[in-house]
């Protein structure tokens, strides 16, 4: 999936891994929470594509939640949208998700919480190794 592959030296950048993907036909976006909470994960980013039907049933969405679990609301999200060819790059999508992961991780928060500041032409591209974390 090119948003993963751009996605990925960025966070080996910032040290974090990947834990097990996750396919998941006809889901919602909190499938994320259940999965996050089950793994005791810090973070989770859940990708969904959009209904058939819809403007652009091309488009991907990526959601980003810190510290899932069952309890989470959406607007303790971070959401990236309209990633398609037409729309947000995958290059541009994974540099606002890395941006997203390394801010979530030193804040220890997602959503509204969390100003999405990536598009910013002082940071483009730059991300740095997280602290060592408790």
């Amino acid at each position: 999936m090119p948003l993963i592959r751009a996605l990925l030296p960025y966070l080996q950048t910032l040290g974090i891994g990947l834990a097990p993907v996750v396919l998941a036909h006809q889901s919602r976006v909190a499938l994320g929470d259940d999965i996050g909470e089950t793994l005791k994960a810090r973070a989770v980013a859940i990708l969904i594509g959009e209904r058939p039907g819809l403007s652009s049933p091309d488009s991907l969405g990526v959601y980003l939640t810190w510290q899932p679990h069952r309890q989470r609301l959406e607007s303790e999200r971070n959401c990236i949208s309209n990633i398609r060819p037409e729309g947000l790059s995958h290059d541009a999508a994974a540099f606002k998700l890395a941006w997203l992961l390394e801010q979530a991780f030193l804040r220890r928060l997602t959503g509204v919480g969390l100003k999405d500041e990536s598009d910013n032409p002082a940071l483009h591209g730059k991300i740095k190794p997280l602290p060592p974390l408790k």
